[in-house]
């Protein structure tokens, strides 16, 4: 099984390329969606964390986007119950996909939270950065405050474009994209097994 680890800055288009691959993957922000929707130990720990915020199951973003707001250490609060979680999942995923040629990490915070090793393959999703304004612009939680806040999160950009094996201009058309993604993934293929 070949991991690859697609890595970029907010908006870029990770999942947008994860999914041109046609492999498994691993959406890190899908799985925190469902943890909020359908998690009650998640929500019974954020409650602890953030008395003030949490307040009702399932746990709504607007409420975790105001503690942000109001204090960023709670960021640092609602990662340290969130992100074991994640990981457990990320487990079951791999164990579940052993089988698979290729797997996806679709991981926002993949280098920050060291989940990803030696061997795996990183690609980079560098984006024009008009594009990635407004592709944010049209997200249903869009806020420039916290997404300066999730900014400062992400290991800098230049230093994650360092560790990837590959690098993937996200500025064309779908069609455009589907075309490079597979010459890629094929790429891969060739390379690990000839290696």
């Amino acid at each position: 099984m070949i991991r690859v680890g697609v890595i970029g800055g907010i908006g870029s288009g990770k999942s947008f390329i994860s999914k041109l691959f046609n492999s498994p993957v691993f959406n890190a922000d899908r799985e925190v969606e469902i943890l909020y929707k359908n998690n009650v130990e998640c929500y019974k720990k954020m409650r602890k964390k953030l008395p003030n915020f949490v307040k009702s199951f399932p746990i709504s973003k607007s409420q975790l986007i105001k503690a942000i707001n109001e204090d960023k250490k709670n960021l640092k609060k609602i990662s340290s119950v969130v992100h074991p979680l994640v990981r457990k999942k990320m487990k079951l995923f791999l164990n579940k996909n052993k089988k698979s040629k290729i797997i996806i990490l679709d991981i926002p915070l993949l280098i920050e939270n060291k989940l990803y090793k030696k061997k795996d393959i990183l690609i980079f999703v560098k984006s024009n950065q008009n594009k990635v304004i407004s592709r944010l612009k049209k997200r249903k939680n869009y806020n420039k405050k916290i997404l300066l806040n999730l900014r400062k999160n992400q290991t800098k950009l230049l230093k994650k474009r360092k560790l990837a094996n590959y690098i993937v201009e996200n500025n064309f058309s779908p069609n455009i994209m589907r075309k490079k993604i597979n010459s890629l993934k094929n790429r891969i293929l060739n390379e690990r097994n000839s290696a």
